[in-house]
């Protein structure tokens, strides 16, 4: 993209905000050795080159990023658009997004509960997996929980190709290498369709930014992306950048400088052009005459805006896209709009910036009345869902949380995130309606039925409230049910009604009563639809009615189905794949089973069993091969119990299919303890290197190794090569000492002799606490302590109680 920082320090800075140490760049062959065993599989990354050796079969990663959901219809009715100025079925928005740095997307989430969890579905039509670097690869294929998430909401999903610009390390046979042709094939284009079909998505976003080519390359591209498309149902968004001529001229607008990128005669070339983000009302007015005379529809343009910087503060001629009270002209193409999330301090941060960026101001798509020029796109284009089918259950999942609940039972008490586990959010975030004060919708991570969420309402109810939550297209039958799960604060009236409109009248509610709970626990209040049989719903909600000052209800559950609930057949053949032993206590696992036989599968959990009778949940996918993160040995076991159970689409379990790991005998101890040390320097006499490897922390401020040198290292040796499994450092705080001489950054470095070089084997920054655990995997006799920032303030002393080599 022009304008734009490259991507590797883009991508460095986004992990230093996750609070991430980013990977040394790789390659694919490099990594496939580190990829054995249980270790963490990640999304799929390429040169041209090396793409056209990738076999699924043979790539260990392959299996755990594919995508399961397919992706599923839309409806849009304007009778039910939540904005009066917003329009439906014009134009529509694309959303380029980058969830980490190139080598660093895992396949299916990851332990750490702080992430862009995207929940504005609704709005957008198509999701740009972004990145592709020089030094990486230039070809990114989305991981397997993007795709879920966007194909449960029925937005479509690509894939990047980027070329970046010689500055960045552009090479422009890389171009060539990816347009080579053998015979009447284009063998990088026959791999690109197979990637997009063997894991679920459905096309490609070609970014051409590398100088030096020329005109019979630049036919050779579009050659490329007409061959691509008919090995399949494959899509290509073009980016303008390159021309025909082969020259990298942005034209910010169609042109017949780059129109044949989009059509070319009878040839259709592209599905749609992301134009830069230069341009006019007379550059985008006469686009859109020249994609009419192409044949081509005008909102297969995407007119882009940059977001990466300053989120909604971004300067945008609104006017010239989406005219007030006329047509729109193009689509909209947003560039990182994942500004909400990386500028954001903390998960509410997020939200509200989420809120101001796509509902608007107020926190209300209807009312986006504000003296910004950054209404939010709720203004502008109208909400789509996907809620086509049944059955509906939704648990007002966000993709993430700081624990996980099932059928309302705390399963596990670590954070997490999974996009394939978010569930369709609502239409509307959020509407409300009331002759009195409002109630306020949120998503609450406090308490969850199921996952880590609920949808909660709270505030004073003084009147009607109608909160419209789904737009639907669900025909009702016979059997067809509306269940909702709720929890008070007390036993008592819920004051709540589900309500309902149908198609015949959609903005016309029909509410049903959820009565009173009997208890403070999770309660399910399940009603016959029968009465409603031959009408299709086209709006859900909730309705509370009655008087109470502090009113507070959370819904857990909310689903539309048909007779009793369906359960799907158990899986079969649980297998691990590979284990790797972080620790003698700690593993991540590899695991693979066969699909259920039978049922509707929404998704599989995976427990462990413990020795008291209960299990605790380490996580879930739609897939049929899931990496478990995380497998704590308990005691002395020998070995440990793993259930593989699938939910269905109605939330009915099967029974569980089983597979044992085992344990090593082998103890843990730490290596470092009283073993010869030496330092860069010391404050003191008393404080010397031999002190952080004494086993104690509670001898006083003098029980510590302090360096007030420039270069500050502490050096232990081990005696001989160890297996080391883990290093924990014991900080100023560990001490007593402030928090804020807590070692902010630091590295830890291993080799097995003097003659070998130091590998880093730990890099941590902005480190804030007392003792910081690090596992690892290496053998080695010398470990080594470099701190480059030794406080949280300018005091220049480094201050370790302890550093700890644990191994075997």
């Amino acid at each position: 993209m022009r304008r734009h920082l490259p991507v590797l320090p883009i991508a460095a800075l986004i992990a230093a905000l996750l609070g991430l140490t980013p990977l040394a760049p790789a390659t694919p062959e490099a990594r496939a050795a580190d990829r054995a065993a249980g270790d963490q599989p990640y999304a799929s990354y390429w040169h041209p080159n090396t793409l056209l050796t990738w076999d699924p079969a043979t790539d260990p990663d392959a299996r755990f990023n594919r995508s399961r959901v397919p992706l599923r219809p839309r409806v849009s009715d304007p009778a039910l658009k939540a904005n009066a100025n917003a329009r439906a079925g014009e134009g529509k928005i694309a959303s380029l997004v980058s969830f980490g740095p190139t080598s660093n997307n895992p396949s299916q989430g990851s332990t750490n509960p702080h992430h862009y969890a995207f929940g504005h579905w609704q709005y957008i039509d198509k999701l740009v997996f972004w990145g592709g670097s020089a030094s990486e690869g230039l070809i990114l294929a989305p991981n397997a929980t993007v795709i879920d998430a966007a194909h449960r909401n029925g937005v479509k999903v690509y894939g990047t190709v980027f070329f970046p610009p010689t500055a960045y390390g552009g090479q422009i046979q890389w171009v060539r290498d990816f347009a080579q042709k053998s015979g009447n094939r284009y063998p990088v284009a026959d791999k690109l369709a197979q990637v997009a079909r063997h894991y679920g998505f459905d096309g490609w976003f070609i970014n051409q930014e590398t100088a030096g080519g020329d005109a019979a390359l630049a036919t050779e591209l579009r050659n490329v992306m007409r061959y691509a498309r008919t090995l399949g149902p494959l899509e290509f968004m073009w980016y303008d950048a390159m021309t025909e001529s082969g020259a990298v001229s942005w034209q910010d607008a169609l042109t017949p400088a780059n129109d044949s990128f989009l059509q070319e005669g009878a040839q259709r070339t592209s599905d749609s052009m992301f134009l830069d983000f230069g341009w006019s009302a007379s550059g985008l007015d006469s686009s859109r005459t020249l994609a009419r005379s192409l044949g081509r529809g005008e909102y297969e343009l995407y007119s882009g805006i940059d977001t990466e910087a300053n989120g909604y503060h971004t300067s945008v001629p609104w006017g010239s896209v989406f005219p007030a009270g006329q047509p729109h002209v193009t689509s909209l193409g947003i560039y990182r709009p994942e500004w909400t999330f990386t500028s954001a301090a903390t998960r509410a941060d997020f939200h509200t910036r989420e809120a101001r960026y796509w509902d608007g101001a107020n926190g209300d798509p209807s009312n986006t009345t504000t003296t910004s020029a950054w209404k939010g796109l709720a203004h502008h284009v109208a909400e789509s869902s996907a809620v086509t089918a049944k059955p509906f259950v939704t648990s007002f999942g966000a993709g993430q949380g700081d624990f996980y609940h099932s059928a309302g039972a705390r399963v596990s008490s670590a954070g997490w995130n999974n996009l394939s586990l978010q569930d369709v959010p609502p239409t509307y975030r959020w509407l409300v309606t009331s002759a009195g004060t409002k109630l306020t919708p949120s998503i609450d991570f406090t308490d969850a039925y199921e996952g880590g969420s609920s949808l909660r309402l709270t505030g004073t109810l003084d009147a009607v409230n109608t909160v419209r939550l789904y737009q639907t297209k669900l025909p009702v039958a016979a059997d067809t049910k509306l269940s909702v799960v709720v929890k008070t604060p007390a036993a008592g009236p819920t004051r709540l009604k589900a309500a309902v409109s149908f198609t015949d009248a959609p903005t016309s509610f029909t509410t049903l009563d959820l009565g009173s709970t009997t208890t403070t626990g999770w309660e399910r209040k399940t009603l016959d639809l029968t009465a409603f049989s031959g009408r299709t719903i086209a709006q859900i909600g909730l309705q509370a009615a009655g008087s109470m000052p502090s009113y507070d209800v959370r819904v857990g559950q909310l689903a539309v189905f048909d007779g009793a609930v369906d359960a799907a057949a158990a899986p079969t053949g649980v297998t691990v794949l590979g284990a790797t032993d972080v620790s003698p206590t700690r593993k991540s696992l590899r695991l693979a089973w066969t699909a259920s036989a039978s049922g509707s599968v929404h998704h599989y959990e995976v427990y462990r069993r413990n020795a008291d009778g209960t299990r605790t949940f380490l996580g879930a996918t739609p897939n049929d091969a899931y990496f478990v993160p995380q497998l704590d040995r308990v005691g002395t076991e020998t070995s440990t119990t793993l259930d593989v159970e699938a939910v269905s689409a109605e939330y009915g379990r099967s029974p569980a299919a089983t597979t044992t790991v085992a344990w090593s005998t082998a103890t843990e101890s730490n290596l470092a303890l009283n073993r010869p040390a030496t330092a860069s320097g010391q404050c003191n006499a008393t404080e010397t290197a031999a002190k952080a490897v004494n086993g104690s922390v509670s001898g006083g401020n003098g029980d510590k190794w302090c360096t007030t040198t420039t270069a500050k290292w502490l050096e232990v040796d081990l005696g001989s090569a160890r297996s080391l499994s883990r290093f924990t450092v014991r900080h100023a705080g560990a001490g007593g000492e402030s928090a804020s001489w807590n070692t902010r950054d630091f590295t830890v470095k291993v080799r097995g002799s003097t003659a070998d070089p130091w590998t880093t084997a730990v890099t941590v920054t902005g480190n804030t606490a007392a003792t910081t655990t690090h596992p690892v995997t290496s053998t080695a006799r010398y470990v080594r302590l470099e701190i480059t920032a030794p406080t949280q303030t300018t005091d220049p002393a480094a201050r370790i109680y302890e550093f700890e080599a644990w191994g075997s």
